[in-house]
C-alpha cells in the first residue's frame, strides 16, 4: 500500500523552495553589476586624461569641432574627427585596422582632428586641471603647434593602442611621446627603420616650441 505525505510535510517543503528563487536571483545581479563595474573600471584605466576634459564641453563644442562620440572606429567617415585626418595617415589607420580584425582588435577613435577652438578649450581646461600653463602644456598642445588641428594625430581607444604598440611601425604608425600610449602619428620611414624615439611628452617635441 503507498503511503501519500502529509499535508504538513508538503506545507513546510514550499517555503524552503520558495527561497531558493530570491537567492538566485540576487547572486545573478550582484555578479552581473560586479561585471559590469570592472569592466567600466578597466575601460577608464585605459583612457586618457583628456577623456574627462572632452565630456565636459560637449554642451558647448559639437561634432563639426572634433568632438568624438562613442564607439566611433577609424572607418566612420561621417565624423569629422575621423574623416579631417590627413589622408595618408587615415589610409594606415585603416590598414592596420583591417590586420588588427584578424586577431579581434578594433581600433576606435577617443580624439582626432580637432578644430582650433576645440584646441583652445581643451588648453584652457587642461590649465584649470593641471594648475599652470608649464604643466598643461605636457598634456595639450596650443592650436598652433597642435597636431590634432592639423589632422596629423589620432588618440586610439580602450586596448587597441598595445595592439599598434607592437605592430604599429609596420604601417608607419608611432607613439610619439612615451606619456601618451594612445597618440599616433605617421612616419613613413618606420615601414623600414622602426618607429623613432619617443619623447618624454610633449614639452620635449621641437614643434611644441613654435
Amino acid at each position: 500500500m503507498t503511503q501519500t505525505p502529509s499535508a504538513g510535510k508538503a506545507t513546510r517543503r514550499i517555503p524552503a523552495l520558495l527561497g531558493v528563487g530570491p537567492i538566485v536571483v540576487v547572486a545573478a545581479i550582484t555578479a552581473a553589476l560586479g561585471y559590469q563595474l570592472l569592466k567600466t573600471s578597466s575601460s577608464a584605466a585605459t583612457s586618457s586624461p583628456l577623456t574627462a576634459l572632452r565630456t565636459e564641453h560637449r554642451g558647448a563644442l559639437g561634432e563639426t569641432d572634433g568632438v568624438v562620440p562613442d564607439g566611433v572606429t577609424v572607418f566612420d567617415d561621417e565624423i569629422p574627427a575621423v574623416a579631417n585626418l590627413d589622408p595618408e595617415l587615415l589610409e594606415a589607420l585603416r590598414q592596420a585596422a583591417t590586420d588588427a580584425a584578424d586577431d579581434g582588435v578594433e581600433f576606435y577613435v577617443n580624439s582626432g582632428w580637432r578644430s582650433p577652438e576645440y584646441q583652445n578649450q581643451l588648453r584652457r581646461e587642461a590649465v584649470s586641471k593641471y594648475g599652470s600653463e608649464d604643466e598643461a602644456a605636457r598634456w595639450v598642445a596650443t592650436a598652433t603647434t597642435s597636431a590634432h588641428v592639423s589632422g596629423d594625430a589620432v588618440d586610439i581607444g580602450h586596448f587597441d593602442a598595445t595592439w599598434l604598440s607592437e605592430h604599429g611601425a609596420e604601417y608607419g604608425l608611432c607613439q610619439i611621446y612615451r606619456k601618451e600610449s594612445w597618440h599616433y602619428e605617421l612616419r613613413t620611414d618606420a615601414i623600414d627603420r622602426g618607429c623613432p624615439p619617443m619623447y618624454a611628452d610633449a614639452t620635449q617635441d621641437p614643434r611644441m616650441q613654435r
